[in-house]
């Protein structure tokens, strides 16, 4: 087992790795939690989340929730599960998740707390808590509902079915769908376009929009010219500016200062 890592061109890339189908258990989250101690340490221009082997996941070990005796233990679980997607939403920086195959369970909730989905043409997604009479507990319904609406949320928790890329695609769900064959070297690209970009622009606008999250529209315009004006402070802005006027339109780089 293990949660790895990588960086280049400004990116992290953090890879789990539990074979043989990547369940969820609590030693693999407290190896994402030191690879996102690891991350946060020198934080990136942008980090991609991926998976290795055939499956990114097929859920949960069940046992662990099988073990807890109360629902006071049980509580003391559910909340430390959830910590692993809200520390990654909470990242100031661009996040991409990668899917490849079957996503279940932990890692779609994962998945939707990053801020965008890229899926190959073969993944799958599902909700499946249903089967062991349980609900999503790490954000998934929530996030659902923000990505597709309240609708959507309640009819992929319900059933409990499978859902190809496509149909998460047109829901707005998943960001993009591209092919299967060259998936890892196409989704990389994508987060490099993003990672030479004004880095603490685009935190900014999660800043933003997480205060759209919590009281929608009223709240985030109270907000918003605070955290615009703050970014005058930043080389990127500063020298995005003088680009502009000097040399015209889309000729700046971004040091993600």
């Amino acid at each position: 087992m293990s949660v790895t890592v990588t960086r280049t061109e400004g990116i992290a890339v953090v890879t789990f790795d539990v074979p043989p189908v990547n369940l969820y258990s609590l030693e693999l989250h407290q190896a994402f939690d030191a690879a996102l101690d690891e991350v946060e340490a020198d934080l990136p221009r942008a980090v991609l989340i991926r998976a290795e082997g055939k499956l990114v996941s097929g859920g949960v070990d069940v046992a662990q929730f099988h073990a807890q005796k109360t629902e006071a233990d049980t509580k003391v679980l559910y909340d430390r599960m959830l910590e692993l997607p809200e520390r990654i939403a909470a990242l100031d920086v661009p996040t991409f998740f990668a899917a490849h195959a079957l996503t279940l369970t932990w890692a779609l909730e994962v998945a939707l707390a990053c801020d965008i989905v890229v899926a190959s043409e073969r993944a799958k997604f599902g909700l499946v808590e249903r089967v062991i009479g349980l609900t999503p507990t790490m954000g998934g319904t929530q996030r659902l509902a923000e990505r597709a609406g309240v609708g959507r949320a309640k009819e992929i928790v319900f059933t409990g079915d499978l859902f190809d890329a496509a149909t998460f695609e047109r829901w707005n769900i998943v960001n993009r769908v591209l092919p299967v064959e060259g998936f890892d070297d196409a989704v990389l690209e994508i987060v490099k376009h993003v990672a030479v970009g004004p880095t603490k622009a685009f935190g900014a606008a999660k800043q933003i929009l997480r205060h759209y999250e919590s009281g929608g529209v009223p709240e985030a315009v109270e907000h918003t010219t605070a955290i615009a004006a703050a970014l005058f402070r930043t080389d990127d802005l500063q020298g995005g500016m003088e680009s502009f006027l000097t040399n015209g339109p889309g000729k700046a780089t971004f040091s993600g200062r």
